[in-house]
């Protein structure tokens, strides 16, 4: 080491120039790889104004000589004596004019010399990502040099250990009385590369033209030997490889292999998992959608998506889709639309919820529905009959079968229903339309007649007494039940209250102003049964086949009236003599 402190007559000719254009003219400007560089500069009271003078124009004269800028190498300066003071953070200045002109205006310390101190706060603050240094995946090199000219009054070994192995070189510069001891405490490895003594501070800036040299080595990544696949990145006197991201770099540190985000089983994917440059990615197999939590796959319904062509209802299948028809109308051989049903005779009764949940304005809406329904309904006395029953805390017949013979007479007797409120009591209602709607007092016609007999149930909540016995009640009494729900209406008691297949007789609507789309569903649902048997549809008194049979009929009542007359008459014949012998 003492060799450093004897120069050649060269350095003594460089003294004769400034020593921050010495540096400057030692070459062209320093273009190295990405370098987070940390001056530590000791300002206590034994260095001497003059020599602190001289120690800025040193870092002047090096900054000039260096590749500075975000993203190359980034500087920052601390000093310390009895305490630490930053004069600029890495991340403060990205032109060297900046720096040097906060250099110019430091004011030393002038107090006691905590080396120690300096480099604890070097560590844990001045290379910290807070205050400007890369983030140590990006595995730029963290270079602090420290220059003292005295012995420490702290112990620096065991915390310029806890600094190297953080990463950091450390490069030890001594001035005059440094203590050599200490210095080499301090210094990275191997430390004739990494300490320097030198005899003044005069003589300073040779250690910034050996230092500047090794800063400027070979750009060995633009040899293009280097191998690596993706990147390389230039340190001072080696390089490394770096893959892009979403890769990792394989054993041999130059070919890189992309990140099997899969593989790590944290994906949650209900069918695959695809690995991607951002991570992991969820795929679902064909015929289905992803789900936006990006996870859950569902069935793909075909329906929505394709021009269907049905003409009543469509159901997808996997990947594929059918369409259905009402009850008593069959697909045509088209498979899309189904045959017309007769002009047929229904006996039908609606069933509304009057409850408190529905609200008066939605009840209106309601009503209108109602009557959208009764519109392509032919209503007459031979046809359609329709009845009209609220429920709510009890139930109340607004109007029965048998009342009205006109879709008009209908309609208006719907738009002159009163809300009733209070609860919701479906059983209730199901109960009284089986016992009571379908009577023939009510208006319903024989069941001789085959006549076909249909419910529909109209709720917007979840029934406060129970459903299940009345509506199974109402389809063993060969009732035809549909039911239409709107917003909280429960799916379960829809499907308990519905005919079978559900699909055909349960409607759905979120709210009470979309629920008309579901009339078209209606429309083509509410249709007499064909083909039950041999006369079950009515027919017209004035055909010739029923004239015979309405003769039959009439002949047998006759003559079951003449017989009943003649007992009668004996009967008559017998009192009249009783009378006779009590005379």
């Amino acid at each position: 080491m003492r060799g450093l402190l004897f120069w050649p007559l060269l350095m003594w000719l460089l003294l004769l120039q400034p020593w921050e254009t010495q540096l400057h003219r030692a070459g062209t400007r320093c273009h190295t790889g990405p370098l987070d560089l940390v001056f530590v500069i000791d300002s206590s009271r034994s260095v001497r104004p003059f020599e602190f003078e001289t120690m800025r124009q040193f870092l002047v004269g090096l900054l000039r000589g260096l590749n500075v800028g975000p993203n190359a190498t980034r500087v920052g300066v601390i000093q310390y004596s009895s305490q630490v003071q930053s004069v600029f953070p890495l991340g403060a200045f990205s032109r060297a004019e900046d720096m040097e002109r906060a250099i110019r205006a430091l004011v030393p310390l002038a107090q006691g010399t905590m080396t120690g101190l300096a480099i604890q706060y070097a560590m844990n603050v001045a290379f910290s990502v807070a205050e400007g240094a890369r983030p140590p995946e990006e595995r730029v090199p963290r270079v602090a040099v420290i220059v003292t000219d005295g012995r420490p009054q702290d112990r620096v070994a065991e915390v310029a250990a806890q600094a190297r192995a953080r990463g950091i070189e450390i490069y030890a510069v001594g001035v005059q009385r440094a203590d050599v001891d200490s210095l080499r405490a301090m210094a990275s490895h191997p430390l004739d590369q990494h300490v320097f003594l030198v005899e003044s501070f005069d003589l300073i800036q040779e250690f910034g033209l050996q230092f500047q040299g090794r800063l400027c080595a070979i750009d060995l990544c633009a040899e293009g030997t280097h191998g690596c696949e993706h990147h390389c990145v230039n340190s001072p006197g080696s390089y490394f490889c770096r893959c892009q991201a979403g890769f990792v770099l394989q054993q041999d540190q130059k070919s890189c292999r992309a990140i099997d985000h899969c593989s790590f089983r944290n994906h949650s994917c209900q069918h695959e998992c695809v690995s991607t440059i951002a991570g992991p990615q969820c795929r679902c197999r064909e015929g289905h959608d992803l789900l936006p939590d990006g996870r859950s796959c569902q069935v793909r319904d075909l329906c929505n998506g394709v021009d269907h062509g049905c003409e009543f209802q469509c159901v997808s299948e996997g990947f594929s889709y059918r369409c259905l028809c009402p009850e008593g109308r069959q697909l045509q051989a088209d498979g899309k639309t189904c045959n017309r049903c007769r002009e047929g005779h229904v006996d039908l009764v609606l069933l509304v919820d009057g409850s408190k949940s529905v609200r008066p304005q939605n009840f209106e809406l309601v009503k209108r529905f109602v009557n959208q329904i009764v519109d392509f309904l032919d209503v007459s006395p031979e046809g359609t009959r329709v009845g009209l029953v609220q429920f709510s805390s009890r139930v109340r017949t607004e109007f029965p079968l048998g009342r009205y013979g006109t879709a008009a007479e209908v309609k208006q007797a719907v738009l002159a229903v009163e809300y009733m409120e209070r609860g919701t009591m479906t059983g209730l209602a199901l109960r009284h339309m089986v016992e009571h709607s379908f009577s023939e007092a009510q208006g319903a016609r024989p069941r001789a007649l085959n006549v076909p007999r249909v419910g529909l149930v109209f709720t917007d909540g979840r029934s406060q007494d129970d459903i299940s016995v009345w509506a199974a009640r109402a389809k063993d009494e060969g009732i035809v039940m549909y039911a239409v729900g709107v917003g909280k209406a429960v799916e379960e008691e829809l499907r308990e209250i519905a005919s079978e297949p559900a699909e055909l007789h349960v409607s759905y609507s979120p709210d009470f102003n979309t629920m008309t789309h579901l009339l078209e569903n209606l429309r083509g649902s509410i249709c007499p049964e064909e083909g039950i048997s041999a006369g079950t549809e009515l027919r017209s008194p004035c055909e010739c086949e029923s004239l015979v049979e309405f003769q039959g009929r009439t002949l047998g009542a006759l003559e079951s009236l003449t017989h009943n007359l003649a007992q009668l008459t004996e009967r008559l014949e017998d009192l009249e003599n009783q009378l006779a012998n009590q005379k």
